[in-house]
Parts: structure tokens; C-alpha cells; sequence
């Protein structure tokens, strides 16, 4: 059995107890020649943490009897670099400090992490340095001075101190995601005056001026903490773009592969079984790509990397009774959703969302890579691409390529991200009303196991697009309505929901197919082409006279009456014969395990819904 790490952040205990390891210690050479007080940033979950292990202990000089047991079998230990072994080495996990309660509070739960951190440091090196714990005074109320006391006794020792910060700007993200209202004083009082926090980073610079402290290595999520302590934090170089640290945290279509057929040998999966893994993982945890440009590259060519902590618990749970694991989301991940309502509360995120979904978000790639503050956040006239930009850092949307114009294109990465898009805009829709939530599930359930289009066609047309303004109406269009639909249908684990999948070259609009191992449940696999008309589109009879109608009288027409108007009958052919194609394409694919409904859907002038199901015969 392979021993996935999942959630396993210790180096040390990911390679003593056997747990596979993908080697990424080939990167420690070029963080260390790249400079010395260094900021690298990835989504949560991406593996940060277990890095930053890694260079602990490549660097401990109290783990140098343990190098050959650690780091002999990888590439640094074939080829080590002047410094390994060479630092007394200290952690700070900011990820383990609350960020609930007044500013008082959070930073005495600061004060109290770092000095244990400290008493933990002094407790690895006094076998090493026996005056060490005389030389390092811990103030319990005054974590700043004993920082001060760890620095000058590094002064004093043979070895230079390195210290590494994980998660530098986790406590202080969940203050900002409160940033309206009252929680936006917090916020700003915690990095911006002159506090325990920011007062922390200056120190911290200040050491590192002299001698005492050699390096400092920094993980987050994002810039905008760090851009906030502004002068506390000003000399810190960003790593995080660097084309080659790209798959540092991440994994690559050929090392998922070597990982599937080892589980798959196991299993003894067919080689088509095989290959149906490897599509369910690369459209569920594949699509992140961390830079902008490589040298004789279009960006479009960089390789994009699975998401890791997505993959081990894919792998672990596909390996322990060779069957999909149930949700294809980890429930470790569902918290990225509150960054997508954070988002959505502001004035310009509502559209951003909506434009994530129904296809890409062009940034100006000079803005993409400069740090920026809560301030200009909130400034109206750079929200949109500041949002996205921290949709970005976030891990919720990803460079997809460039514009003509050198802009850098946003994409969501994948299809477990995507569900949270969908949840997200359900919820802003119906206003998370529990009664309007039900409903469409329940219609939802209707079209999974019935086939029945009517209740989802009702509940959008009744409770969704009532809800758009009338800007929002003027750009409805197709996209605008499979986004409803999506918003509505992702929920369900049962399956694959592709948007716009290629079929006999051409693209139909949302297909649903049963995910592997779901086949033995009742329910159907969609087909659904999605047309719009606009009002001016349309024609009624009067008189012996045509004329546009208004939306009162759309608005009273039943079904009948609009599926009979020529314009609707024309939108709805169109689809159909889309639709024969696709299917076709289809049951060719799949043959008898398919198990397809195939709907036009038509939207009558934002005001109504029409579909047709087409059967098996048309």
C-alpha cells in the first residue's frame, strides 16, 4: 500500500515513515542563491507548509548527523549546496494564531505563540549550545523583546540564525474578510498602526541588517498583508512568480500518472479504467498555473498543476477500496467558499463572479504582480481587477494566458472550484434562503432522476431572473442563462459537469455525464443547448398587423403561446439540430451505458423560459 501523505506537513515524518514523496528538493538551490529575506505565496492547501519543512531541515545544523537518512536518495543530496546544515533554525506558524476578539486580544495570542515558539527553539539547541538558554531571556508579555534576545544571542553563536514564517498572513486574512462594518477598524489597526504585528516585521528587518539574522523565508496567501505593513515589511523579495518555482507546490500530469497506475496496479484496474481516472482527476484537481511568462514559451504551453492536497485525498480514498471516493470535494477545502461570499460582498464582485463563470477575467498583468492594500481594494475604480487579483493569490481562478494586448487572462481552474462558484452564486441569488435553497434542489432532482425540465425551468424563471437589474438585462444573453442553470445543478456529486465540451469539433453548451462508479444510481446524463432572444427579436400578431410585444405580455403568455411564436420556434430548431449532432457524438463514445436526456432550453427576452426535450427518435 502506498502511504499518501495527506495533511502531512513534517518532512521529517513524511520520509522516516515511508510516506511517498514527490522530490522537490532539486528548488532549494535556487531559493538559496536568489536572495536572503524571501515572501513565497501559494493557495492554501498547496503545500507550503511541507516546503518549508523541507528547508528547515535541509538547513538545521542540529538534523546534519540525519542528512544522508533525509536527503540522501534526492537530487540536494547528490549534489548539496554550501550552506545545508549551516543555520540554527526557527519556526512561526501564524496559522495557529486566532484571529477572533479585539486587537488586544489577537496579539497577545501572537505574543504567546512566538515566545513558545522560542522556548521550543531553546529546548532543539541547548544540547549544541549549552548557554543558550542563559543568553535568550523570554519576556511572557513582551514577545517583540525576547525576539531581540534570540537575535543578539545569534550574534554570539558559531551559527547564523535562519527563520521561517508559514502562513505569515493567515490570522490577519480572516480579520480582512470582515473588512466592511466595524471589522474593517480591525483590520487596519492590526497591520497598519503601530501594534504588536507590524511592529513585529520592522524588527524583523532591522535584524536582518545586521549580524544575527542571515535569512528569512515567508509563506502566504497573498500580498496584501504584507503590501499593508508597508515600511515593516519593504525588504522582502517575491519569489512567487518566478518561472521556476512554477510546480514547486503542485503536480504534474506525469507524476499523477506515475501515481494512478501504481494504485491502479493494485487495483488491477484496465488500462481504460486507467485512463478514466486520469480524465476525472485532470478536469476535477488539474488547472493552476503560477506564472505570467517563461523564456520561449507562450503561456498558454507552460503545463498547469494539480492542486496536491486535492490528489493525495483522491489517491487515498480511490486506494482503500479501489472505488472513487463519494464527494470529489475534499472537505478540507470547502472554506475557500467564504473567500468567494467575501468577494461577492462588494460592490464590483457580484459581476466578477458572473464573468469567472462564463469565461475569462483579463487583469493588467503590471497589476497582477504588484502588491496592493485593503485600501485600494475598495477604491471603486480598481475594484473589479483588484478582486480578481486576489481571486488569483486565492487559488480560485488562475492564469489562463494573455490578451493581444498583453493582459493576463483569469480562468477557474477546475471543476471542484468551479462547484463553489456555483454554490456562491446560488447563494447571492436566493439570498441563502433556506426555503428558496430546497426548491432547487428539489428541481434539481427532478431533472437528475426524472428527466422532468419543468420545475428548474419554473424555479429560474420565478426566483433567479427576477433578481437581475435592469443593466444586468441588457447584457443577459446565453451565457448568462446556462450560468443559472449551473448554478443550480453543480451541487450534485453524482456528476461530471462540463461547460461547453468539444463535440465533432464543435461545442455544445452543458453536458452532464454520471460520474465512474455513480452509474448504478437512477439518474440521467443531460445534454442541454441554451439559446436567448431579445424582446426587439420578437413579433406578435394584431390586426392583421406584426409588432413587437412588451414584456407584461410575454409575461402572460402560458407555454403554449410561446413555444408557437415563430422566433422561439426558430431559436428552439436551431438547438435541436445542434443537439442531434452532439448526441450522436455521444453514443458513439459511450454506447449502451449512456443513459441521455437531451433539452433546448430557449430564454424569451429575460422574462421567461422555454425548453423542449428532444427524444430519442427526433
Amino acid at each position: 500500500m502506498i502511504k499518501f501523505p495527506y495533511g502531512r506537513r513534517d518532512f521529517t515524518e513524511v520520509i522516516i515513515e515511508n510516506y511517498l514523496y514527490l522530490d522537490r528538493t532539486r528548488y532549494i538551490r535556487f531559493v538559496e542563491e536568489w536572495g536572503k529575506e524571501l515572501l513565497f505565496m501559494r493557495p492554501r492547501r498547496f503545500g507550503k507548509s511541507l516546503w518549508l519543512s523541507t528547508l528547515m531541515n535541509y538547513y538545521d545544523v542540529a538534523k546534519a548527523d540525519e542528512f544522508n537518512r533525509l536527503f540522501g536518495h534526492l537530487a540536494i543530496g547528490k549534489e548539496p549546496t554550501p550552506l545545508r546544515n549551516h543555520y540554527i533554525v526557527m519556526r512561526w506558524d501564524f496559522s495557529q494564531v486566532r484571529s477572533h476578539g479585539t486587537i488586544e486580544e489577537i496579539e497577545r495570542n501572537l505574543n504567546g505563540h512566538i515566545n513558545q515558539w522560542v522556548q521550543a527553539f531553546i529546548y532543539d539547541y541547548q544540547s549544541i549550545l549549552p548557554n543558550l538558554p542563559q543568553m535568550v531571556k523570554i519576556d511572557p508579555d513582551d514577545a517583540l523583546f525576547t525576539f531581540q534576545s534570540v537575535v543578539t544571542a545569534a550574534r554570539h553563536c558559531p551559527y547564523p540564525l535562519y527563520l521561517f514564517i508559514d502562513e505569515y498572513d493567515n490570522f490577519a486574512n480572516e480579520v480582512m474578510t470582515g473588512t466592511h462594518g466595524h471589522n474593517q477598524r480591525r483590520y487596519i489597526d492590526l497591520v497598519q498602526g503601530e501594534g504588536m504585528f507590524k511592529t513585529l516585521f520592522k524588527n524583523i528587518k532591522s535584524a536582518g541588517s545586521r549580524e544575527g539574522l542571515d535569512r528569512v523565508f515567508i509563506t502566504g496567501v497573498s500580498p496584501i498583508v504584507m503590501n499593508d505593513l508597508t515600511n515593516g515589511a519593504n525588504v522582502f523579495e517575491d519569489v512567487t512568480w518566478q518561472a521556476e518555482l512554477n510546480a514547486l507546490c503542485g503536480f504534474s500530469d506525469a507524476e499523477v500518472r506515475g501515481m494512478v497506475e501504481k494504485v491502479a496496479k493494485q487495483c488491477d484496474f484496465s488500462a481504460l479504467q486507467v485512463a478514466e481516472i486520469l480524465e476525472q482527476m485532470e478536469s476535477f484537481y488539474n488547472g493552476s498555473r503560477f506564472v505570467t511568462r517563461v523564456p520561449g514559451k507562450d503561456i498558454e504551453d507552460v503545463p498547469k498543476v494539480y492542486n496536491p492536497t486535492l490528489t493525495f485525498y483522491f489517491l487515498k480514498e480511490l486506494q482503500a477500496g479501489c472505488l472513487y471516493p463519494e464527494e470529489m470535494l475534499d472537505g478540507n477545502l470547502e472554506p475557500d467558499g467564504n473567500k468567494l461570499r467575501y468577494a461577492s460582498s462588494h460592490s464590483s464582485g457580484r459581476k466578477l463572479l458572473l464573468d469567472a463563470v462564463e469565461g475569462q477575467t483579463a487583469v493588467d498583468l503590471s497589476e497582477l504582480r504588484r502588491r496592493f492594500g485593503v485600501a485600494e481594494m475598495l477604491n471603486p475604480d480598481k475594484q473589479t481587477q483588484r478582486l480578481a487579483i486576489l481571486l488569483y493569490y486565492l487559488g480560485v481562478l488562475t492564469v489562463a494566458g494573455k490578451t493581444a494586448q498583453g493582459k493576463v487572462l483569469l480562468e477557474i481552474p477546475n471543476l471542484v472550484i468551479r462547484k463553489l462558484y456555483a454554490e456562491r452564486l446560488l447563494g447571492m441569488m436566493t439570498k441563502t434562503n433556506s426555503a428558496k435553497l430546497t426548491a432547487a434542489r428539489m428541481a434539481a432532482e427532478a431533472l437528475f432522476a426524472r428527466g422532468e425540465m419543468q420545475p428548474l425551468g419554473q424555479f429560474i424563471e420565478h426566483e433567479l431572473m427576477p433578481l437581475y437589474d435592469n443593466r444586468d438585462a441588457r447584457d443577459f444573453n446565453e451565457l448568462t442563462l446556462k450560468t443559472l442553470f449551473m448554478s443550480v445543478l453543480h451541487y450534485n456529486h453524482i456528476y461530471v459537469m462540463d461547460s461547453e465540451p468539444a463535440l465533432r469539433r464543435r461545442y455544445a453548451d452543458l453536458l452532464m455525464m454520471i460520474r465512474p462508479g455513480m452509474r448504478n444510481y437512477e439518474v440521467f446524463d443531460l445534454l442541454i443547448e441554451f439559446k436567448h432572444l431579445r424582446l426587439n427579436e420578437l413579433t406578435i400578431q394584431e390586426n392583421s398587423k406584426k409588432r413587437v410585444p412588451n414584456g407584461e405580455e410575454i409575461q402572460a403568455m402560458d407555454l403554449a403561446q410561446l413555444q408557437s411564436l415563430s422566433a422561439v420556434q426558430e431559436k428552439l430548431s436551431d438547438a435541436k439540430v445542434q443537439l442531434r449532432n452532439y448526441r450522436q457524438a455521444l453514443t458513439q463514445k459511450y454506447g449502451d451505458e449512456l443513459k441521455l436526456r437531451t433539452y433546448a432550453v430557449v430564454s424569451v427576452a429575460f422574462e421567461r423560459i422555454v425548453w423542449e426535450e428532444l427524444d430519442d427518435e427526433s
